[in-house]
């Protein structure tokens, strides 16, 4: 039975590992340059886990200092927005939560691929309007070099590793923090713009042979670019018009980190001016799902984003899926 609480953000943690690996890295082993790939998608450098990590892993450091930013101990529930578990089964959230010492609250995952961090807020804001728990610690994580092939300059040289997490509470509507009305939708018609064809049940009941490239990701870059800026263009618009809001009034546009000619041309088409536009693509590059998060906890912490700031977040990925939603942006602390 809703409640009519809202969920309210109290914390926020990031974390990416410490292996920094840069366009002439890539260059040594792959038919590119730096050139290339700073024209073409904006990334400087990114960050690469090493054997052994696991999306689990990232997901914890990120947790913890999401916890530790909020305060909290204890939370009612976990969720983790992920396109890459530790393992098919069981998911990934119970033994985050078990990890970080959170007991045997409800924990489960989400599989919206870059859109998760917004279909997980969605998630956890239902927990707390239904009653079901009081706070949620809301982790989105992605090893995602663990699905792509090496050797494929096209996406090789664009998606890296990365966590970021929030908490939310329950609280009001009209408080700084307070998750504003969230747009969500996809197109499962066009899935085959973004995908892993092998390892699901799909395949694994099939007689044929395995080709190795379809258990690597793998994106149609042309088509994507247009959905990508079409969708979240008018998913933004949306949110922003749900909530009450005129573009000219937003302060801050944290969009999902996909590729800056994609992110330049929302923004434009949003009227959005640069100083208004989060970015930090140019470091990181695209880290899947943790893309947000990880984008507000390092722009909170630069003092980027300040309390105050209205801020429209948007993004988009496979499924075809996307989203959008507004939020005040609280006083966080973080580590």
């Amino acid at each position: 039975m809703s409640t009519g609480r809202a969920a309210v953000i109290t914390g926020i943690g990031s974390y990416v590992p410490p292996n920094v690996v840069t366009n002439d890295d890539l260059s040594e082993r792959l038919d590119t340059s730096d050139a290339w790939i700073r024209s073409r998608t904006g990334i400087v450098e990114r960050c690469f886990i090493t054997p052994g990590t696991s999306t689990g892993d990232l997901a914890v450091e990120a947790g913890l200092r999401a916890l530790k930013s909020a305060g909290a101990e204890q939370v009612g529930a976990v969720v983790l927005a992920t396109t890459t578990p530790d393992q098919p089964c069981p998911a990934t959230a119970p033994q985050v939560a078990a990890r970080l010492g959170l007991g045997q609250v409800p924990a489960f995952d989400v599989a919206a691929v870059c859109s998760g961090f917004l279909y997980g807020l969605a998630s956890a804001a239902g927990l707390i309007a239904a009653g079901v728990a009081d706070s949620v610690l809301l982790i989105a994580a992605d090893a995602f070099t663990t699905i792509i092939n090496p050797e494929d300059r096209t996406t090789a040289v664009i998606f890296a590793d990365g966590a970021g997490a929030v908490v939310l509470r329950a609280g009001s509507a009209n408080e700084p923090g307070a998750i504003g009305p969230l747009v969500l939708g996809s197109d499962g018609e066009l899935s085959h713009l973004i995908e892993v064809p092998a390892g699901g049940s799909r395949q694994r009941s099939s007689d044929r042979p395995v080709d190795p490239a379809d258990r690597y990701f793998r994106m149609l870059g042309r088509e994507t670019y247009r959905h990508a800026v079409e969708r979240m263009t008018s998913v933004s618009t949306e949110a922003a018009e749900r909530a009450g809001w005129r573009l000219e009034d937003v302060d801050r546009f944290a969009a999902h980190q996909a590729n800056a000619r994609i992110l330049e041309a929302v923004a434009k088409r949003l009227g959005l001016p640069e100083d208004k536009q989060l970015s930090n693509i140019d470091r990181v590059g695209n880290t899947g799902a943790a893309s947000i998060p990880l984008l507000l906890a390092e722009a909170t912490a630069e003092g980027r984003l300040a309390a105050g700031h209205r801020v429209l977040l948007t993004a988009f990925g496979g499924g075809l899926a996307w989203g959008a939603g507004t939020v005040v942006w609280p006083e966080l602390q973080t580590f």
